[in-house]
This record gives C-alpha cells, sequence and structure tokens, in this order.
C-alpha cells in the first residue's frame, strides 16, 4: 500500500504512474547502470517529431537525484552522445575515480575544518587577525 500511495502521490521517489505508463507504451529498456537506474528511449529509437530526435530518460533506484547519473549515461542522455555505455567497450583510465553523487545537504557532505557543522573542536586562532578598528588610523578613512 504505501508504495502505490507513493507512485500516486510523489514524483521523486522513483517513477510515478504516468512514467510507468509512458515507459510500458513507448519505451525500449537501453541498459542500467551500476546505481541501479535503469535508461530507456523511444521504442525503435523512432524520432519524436516535436523535438526532431529520440526520446531518452532514467528512472531512479530510488530517490530522484540527477547526480546521481554517472557521467557515461549523462552524455547518452543529452545526446552528446549516440552510443549508449552498454553498447561501446570505453575501459576506464587508472586515474580516474568512481563517479559519487552530490552529497551537499546529507550527513555525507564535505565539512571543512573549522565549519561549525564539522566533527570535533574548531582549531584554535593563530592571531594572524586584526580586528577591524572604525575609529583607528587603520580605517581607511581619509581627512581624519
Amino acid at each position: 500500500m504505501k508504495s502505490f500511495l507513493l507512485k500516486l502521490f510523489t514524483w521523486w521517489n522513483s517513477q510515478t504512474f504516468g512514467t510507468q505508463f509512458w515507459t510500458w507504451m513507448y519505451g525500449e529498456a537501453v541498459g542500467e547502470d551500476e546505481f541501479g537506474n535503469r535508461y530507456y528511449r523511444t521504442r525503435g529509437g523512432k524520432i519524436d517529431k516535436t523535438l526532431g530526435f529520440e526520446r531518452r530518460w532514467v528512472i531512479y533506484n530510488g530517490y530522484t537525484e540527477a547526480s546521481a547519473v554517472p557521467p557515461s549515461w549523462h552524455g547518452w542522455l543529452h545526446h552528446t552522445v549516440d552510443t549508449p555505455p552498454t553498447q561501446e567497450s570505453y575501459k576506464p583510465h587508472p586515474w580516474q575515480k568512481p563517479h559519487r553523487p552530490n552529497l551537499t545537504g546529507t550527513p555525507g557532505a564535505y565539512r571543512p575544518p573549522g565549519s561549525t557543522l564539522a566533527t570535533g573542536r574548531r582549531p584554535k586562532a593563530t592571531g594572524d587577525y586584526k580586528a577591524w578598528n572604525p575609529g583607528g588610523q587603520e580605517s581607511g578613512v581619509r581627512g581624519q
């Protein structure tokens, strides 16, 4: 019952009934990435008359988060490349890091030292800061 209500009332949690119906009627599965996101295009690569090219879309595994799409699939979704990654024999270079989605706003977000949200204690001040004095000589006001 919960998954039915989620599909009925939310768009950010996987797919809605509208997307599921559209995919069933007009979609053709192209592949799946390492995160479980599934990629589709119009059946047979049919060109959409209003767009001038085939439609391509993704059904996310879990929450709808665009940064969860790896670069290879992003290029295919946005018509930068015509060949989907499932049909390529691309091997990543050893210096390439694995794709990670944007973690901003989550517990896994980067928190630099000194941030009020960082764990641990803030480092002590080093004494290299001099407070501004509005009436002092360093104020920059001319004519005093």
